[in-house]
């Protein structure tokens, strides 16, 4: 060893003490886990018993018939408007939304927790639910596709960002306080600039989600690509099925890649 090198000792094992933390660990996932299984009342024999019918449908799916394709463009591009509108309003929105479900710029319990128990109701209602029941309100269409995304996105980025908010480090605003700035100062000048990032990254976020949401929102007659879909699906085209299955994956794949993008300029 050269001089002024630095002794660095092994780290110390303890196997028998590993072993009894990963046996401890199996009981107890066995423990848990069958009895919820046996609960359930899962029937593996008609699995078994009904494989032919699953791949009969999957040999239909991997036959796509790109003929359909044409027909399935202005539907996407219903999707994607959704998808993006949605995005937007729910972008503009959970700023202020967000500011008064965390703790460091909302100081005040009782609007922070009512903040909270609405935000959380809103993330408890199944998407399918808000969207079965804004097309009976309005009618079939974009809008209510559009209502529930921006529902969904509003539950979403509320609740990510503002426990980010909590878990942070709040210096700088500690700084204002001291500088005599009063809440509302303080998130405009410190606070929201430090938060952009987390802002701008679930907003990407939420809109990747919401071309996969929208088709199947259109189930329910909520517009987009979800519609036609379900139409060809009761009609038992799975050729049909495949190539909108196929173009959904290509749009969200060609959304995520024009995210990162954006995140690595943003971060």
């Amino acid at each position: 060893m050269t001089t002024g090198e630095l002794a660095v000792p092994a780290r110390p094992t303890n196997r028998f003490r590993t072993a009894l933390i990963v046996a401890a660990f199996v009981a107890f996932t066995v423990a848990t886990c069958i009895p919820a299984i046996g609960g359930i009342d899962l029937d593996v024999g008609a699995i078994v018993r009904n494989w032919r019918n699953g791949a009969g449908k999957m040999l239909q799916l991997l036959q796509p018939n790109f003929a359909f394709l044409p027909r399935t463009w202005a539907p996407m591009l219903e999707t994607l408007q959704m998808a993006l509108v949605g995005a937007v309003a729910s972008a503009i929105v959970s700023v202020p939304i967000t500011l008064w479900a965390a703790s460091p710029t909302n100081p005040n319990s009782w609007t922070r927790i009512t903040v909270r128990t609405l935000v959380n109701i809103v993330r408890s209602v199944p998407d399918l639910v808000f969207a079965t029941v804004l097309v009976a309100m309005v009618g079939v269409g974009a809008l209510p596709g559009v209502l529930t995304l921006f529902l969904f996105n509003i539950g979403i980025v509320v609740k990510l960002v503002s426990e980010a908010i909590d878990s942070s480090d709040h210096g700088y605003m500690e700084a204002g306080r001291a500088a005599g700035g009063t809440q509302l100062q303080i998130n405009r000048v410190t606070a929201l600039p430090q938060t952009w990032p987390l802002f701008a990254n679930q907003w990407l976020y939420t809109l990747e989600l919401n071309v996969r949401i929208s088709a199947i929102l259109g189930i329910v007659g909520a517009g987009g690509i979800g519609r036609i879909l379900d139409e060809r699906r009761a009609f038992y085209a799975y050729g049909d099925v495949s190539v909108i299955i196929l173009e959904i994956l290509v749009v969200v794949i060609l959304i995520e890649i024009m995210s990162n993008l954006l995140r690595k300029r943003l971060v």
